[in-house]
């Protein structure tokens, strides 16, 4: 077989699963396969082949040099609100100064700041303006992307977010799940009644109609929506395909977790602030935990209790949560750093809640998410490192040479 891409006298192939298990959980987060000195080729976008260097093929149309380097298997970021119109540094400024996210958000700041901006400009300009983003989180090793609308919130403005979100999966080549999350906070000329009036009887049709959600979601939080509210989102949602997951206990113990194993959400993300009766109900629920420690971060809240969760048996997904209020960075290299140092996971640990965890829980496990025969080549290829705990350790220093995606190196549209 003439290979298309080889990558020969690799460190070490990390990820390396002749089969795929669905997601990992507790213990098993501890165990991540690794090939020394090894090679992996590519034929037709896909992982055709891999083993130890001596029994490389040798031949392919090209040929990169791994000597030092590791190879990882392509991020797959599980939530983000990567389409937005503008930052909103002046709110960073405020949190500065000692305002909360409520007290910025009761003032017509926060969603409603972004939403404001949104509905102002095309759905070109949107676009041109999100895909930077998009080419930007590619450059730091993500493959495969949820993108949230939200910032809409209005029939038209949330079809928009979600058109844009599927141009840029068109654009780019990289896999793009969305999800609808019209409930994100209730506009300022609605009551909250009327407005989720809006989102059940005319949103959710509207975007079913297009086909432009995978999923539904909901914010979940003490001053925008309640449990009881969000059930009766996430069930019109359900009644039209779309799949649940939820903004859970991000800001207070909001009962979003309790929500989300009621109605067999995909996940629930966030999980500042969770406790002991919540790691209880998620056992053997089905439901992906997956933190997002970007947003902890930025907001100065509590990191997830990642020791407590995997000690009770859970799997663990870590996403970016990438937005331009509450974490306004999509590098999944960082969010590694930030969960092996303020959630005391282990590297292994991390890169499988980024990769296997995070592809199961956008349901694409079967071709992202771990270097096996027949998944999307997407590989990335890092700089000399003397171990893979370097990768983490070393925070805030870019450890990616090449990115390829489906085999193809990925060009810096962004320089």
């Amino acid at each position: 077989m003439a290979f298309d891409l080889l990558i020969e006298n690799i460190k070490g192939l990390v990820q390396v699963r002749d089969t795929t298990p669905s997601f990992l959980s507790g213990a098993e987060m501890a165990q991540l396969p690794i090939l020394s000195n090894a090679f992996v080729a590519v034929k037709d976008g896909l992982i055709a082949d891999y083993g130890p260097q001596q029994n490389s093929p040798k031949q392919a149309k090209q040929i990169v040099d791994a000597t030092d380097r590791f190879v990882l298997p392509g991020f797959v970021d599980s939530h983000t609100h990567l389409v937005f119109a503008a930052s909103r540094e002046e709110e960073f400024v405020l949190k500065i100064k000692g305002a909360t996210y409520e007290e910025i958000a009761a003032s017509g700041g926060g969603i409603l700041n972004s939403a404001k901006k949104l509905q102002a400009i095309s759905e070109d300009e949107l676009f041109y303006r999100s895909l930077p983003r998009a080419y930007e989180i590619i450059q730091s090793g993500t493959c495969a992307v949820e993108i949230k609308s939200g910032y809409g919130l209005t029939v038209k403005d949330e079809i928009k977010m979600l058109r844009v979100a599927k141009r840029i999966g068109i654009e780019t080549g990289m896999v793009v799940k969305t999800t609808f999350l019209g409930a994100h906070a209730v506009p300022r000329e609605y009551s909250k009644s009327d407005y989720l009036k809006l989102v059940i009887e005319e949103m959710i049709p509207a975007v079913a109609t297009e086909k432009l959600a995978d999923y539904i979601d909901v914010f979940c939080e003490n001053g925008f929506f309640t449990p009881e509210e969000t059930i009766r989102v996430i069930e019109a949602g359900q009644k039209v395909g779309m799949k649940p997951r939820i903004h859970a206990n991000q800001l207070n113990r909001s009962g979003g977790v309790q929500v989300g194993v009621k109605v067999k959400a995909m996940s629930v993300d966030h999980l500042e602030n969770i406790g002991e009766e919540e790691i209880e109900l998620l056992k053997n629920s089905g439901v992906m935990p997956t933190a997002l420690p970007g947003a902890a971060f930025f907001l100065g809240l509590p990191f997830p209790p990642a020791r407590q969760m995997l000690q009770a048996g859970l799997p663990i997904a870590i996403a970016s949560d990438y937005n331009p209020g509450s974490a306004p960075s999509g590098n999944m290299p960082l969010m590694l750093s930030f969960a092996c140092i303020k959630m005391k996971m282990t590297p292994e640990e991390a890169i499988n809640a980024a990769t296997i965890n995070t592809a199961s829980c956008l349901e694409i496990v079967e071709t992202h998410g771990s270097i096996t025969k027949g998944k999307l080549a997407n590989l990335i290829l890092t700089k000399p490192a003397p171990s893979l705990a370097y990768l983490p350790y070393s925070f805030g220093y870019n450890w990616i040479e090449s990115v390829f995606l489906k085999g193809n190196l990925v060009q810096n549209k962004n320089s």
